[in-house]
């Protein structure tokens, strides 16, 4: 099997290290490259072209949104899937980190398993959208004020299934886990999220995630 591969940008190299230690004790994922400030985090995924980019938002020279626009943002022909790690409580960034083009979000305190469960959904092209993370985060951003909506022309109305999946998603769910909730094939589901996002006009679940809480779609999800 081949690994997944990943960079992990972060200013602390004790972080780093122990990012580097949770990740290789797993058998299907290798870190490839190390980067401690924005400017080495793009030029060595550029040069690689990890599987996962993990991103601290706060680096020196350039900071995780500038980096992440840099390598998944609108425009870039061919995105990297960047995953932000945060601390949550301290940074007001994490929103333009998403709309940028983060597909994820990680607690630095979050423990090993999210972590490995972020980086493998990341390659799935399964964005993490879990109620312990983005979730959480969505919210707190929604409720201090902090969740601007985007400049773009109304969205097309959705089906009450379409409606259904993107609650999944804000959930959380997997494909396979919207499947066996909605009694639905996996290839249906895959067709309506592909289906939702065109409509919306997003690139990404954690994207479809923010749209659900801009337009009161997600309340009564947690």
């Amino acid at each position: 099997m081949t690994p997944i591969t990943v960079l992990l940008a972060e200013d602390q190299a004790m972080i780093r290290r122990g990012l580097r230690l949770i990740l290789e004790d797993q058998p299907d994922i290798r870190v490839v490259a190390e980067a401690e400030d924005g400017a080495a985090a793009i030029e060595a995924a550029r040069r690689l072209r990890p599987d996962v980019c993990l991103v601290d938002i706060r680096m020196p020279k350039l900071d995780g949104i500038e980096v992440t626009r840099a390598l998944a943002g609108p425009g870039v022909p061919d995105p990297l899937r960047v995953i932000v790690v945060t601390t949550f409580d301290l940074d007001e960034y994490v929103y333009g980190a998403l709309r940028g083009g983060a597909v994820g979000f990680v607690l630095k305190d979050a423990g090993p398993t999210l972590l490995v469960e972020a980086v493998r959904a990341a390659h799935r092209g399964e964005a993490l959208v879990s109620p312990s993370v983005t979730l959480r985060l969505l919210k707190h951003l929604n409720g201090v004020g902090k969740l601007p909506r985007p400049d773009r022309a109304p969205s097309p109305p959705l089906s009450g299934r379409e409606i259904e999946v993107v609650r999944a998603v804000v959930r959380g769910r997997t494909n396979r886990e919207i499947a066996a909730e909605l009694f639905i094939s996996l290839s249906t589901v895959k067709s309506h999220v592909s289906g939702i996002q065109t409509k919306l006009g997003v690139r990404n679940r954690v994207e479809v995630a923010a749209w659900a809480w801009e337009n009161g779609i997600a309340q009564g999800t947690a």
